[in-house]
C-alpha cells in the first residue's frame, strides 16, 4: 500500500484552500487536502499494514496531511513504550499546530505514572510543539479524577515567549477552572502567569459553558 497515493485519492482543493488559511507557517502547495474524518479512517486502516512502519521512519514528510496522518496513526499504536519512541522521533518534525494538537495516543491513559514524568521533559523543551505538546498532554490526562495541585505547577513552570505554547498554557488554565475551580482559581488571583496568558485563560474560560455565569463574573473582575 501506498499510503501517499492513498492521500492523493481522498484530495478535497476547497477543503485544502481552507487548511491552508488556518495554518499560515505552512505554504499552500504541501497541503493535499484530506479532511479529518478520512484521515482518521486511513489511520485505522493502515495501523496493521507492514508500509506502516517504513512511513512513519520516513521523516520529514513533505505534505501536512503526511504529518496530520502520522499523528493519528501514533494515535492508534496499542503498546505504550513503542508509542514513546514513535511520539519522540516525530515531535521534532511537528512544525504547527494541528499536527501537534491532533496526536492523542490512546494508551497513555494506562500508563498515567510513566506519562508524567514523560510530560515534565516535554514541557521543558524549548522546541514549540513538544513544549505545547507536553502541555496538552497534562491538560487532558491530569485535569480529573487523579488531579493533584502541583500538576498546575507544571504548567505554571513553562517559560516561553511562543505564542503557540503560550495559548496552550492559557487553554490548559481555563479548562482546569473548568474542571479544578478551587485549586486554579488561586494561580489567576495571585497573578501567577504572565499578562497576555492571564487574560487569555480567563477570556477561554468565560468562554467555557462549564464555568457558571457567577464564575465568569468573578473572573471578568481579575482581567489585568
Amino acid at each position: 500500500m501506498n499510503i501517499k497515493e492513498e492521500l492523493l485519492a481522498l484530495q478535497d482543493i476547497s477543503y485544502a484552500d481552507f487548511q491552508a488559511k488556518l495554518i499560515p507557517n505552512i505554504p499552500r502547495y504541501l497541503f493535499i487536502g484530506v479532511r479529518v474524518p478520512e484521515l482518521r479512517k486511513l489511520a485505522k486502516k493502515v495501523i496493521e499494514d507492514p508500509e506502516t512502519s517504513k512511513f512513519l521512519k520516513d521523516l520529514p514528510h513533505k505534505y501536512y496531511d503526511e504529518n496530520m496522518l502520522h499523528g493519528l496513526i501514533i494515535s492508534e499504536i496499542k503498546n505504550y513504550d513503542a508509542c514513546l519512541v514513535a511520539v519522540d522521533e516525530f515531535l521534532p518534525y511537528v512544525d504547527n499546530w494541528a499536527v501537534c494538537d491532533i496526536m492523542s495516543p490512546k494508551i497513555f491513559k494506562k500508563n498515567k505514572e510513566a506519562l508524567l514524568e514523560k510530560i515534565k521533559e516535554w514541557t521543558a523543551s524549548e522546541k514549540t510543539y513538544t513544549c505545547r505538546f507536553g502541555i496538552e498532554m497534562l491538560m487532558s490526562h491530569f485535569l480529573d479524577d487523579d488531579f493533584k495541585a502541583e500538576y498546575l505547577e507544571i504548567a505554571l513552570s513553562v517559560k516561553s515567549e511562543d505564542y503557540y505554547v503560550q495559548m496552550m498554557v492559557a487553554w490548559f488554565f481555563a479548562t482546569a477552572l473548568a474542571k479544578e475551580w478551587d485549586a486554579t482559581i488561586k494561580y489567576i488571583e495571585d497573578h501567577r502567569l504572565d499578562r497576555w496568558t492571564h487574560n487569555k485563560a480567563i477570556q477561554k474560560a468565560r468562554d467555557s459553558r462549564r464555568i457558571t455565569p457567577k464564575e465568569k463574573e468573578y473572573l471578568k473582575s481579575l482581567k489585568v
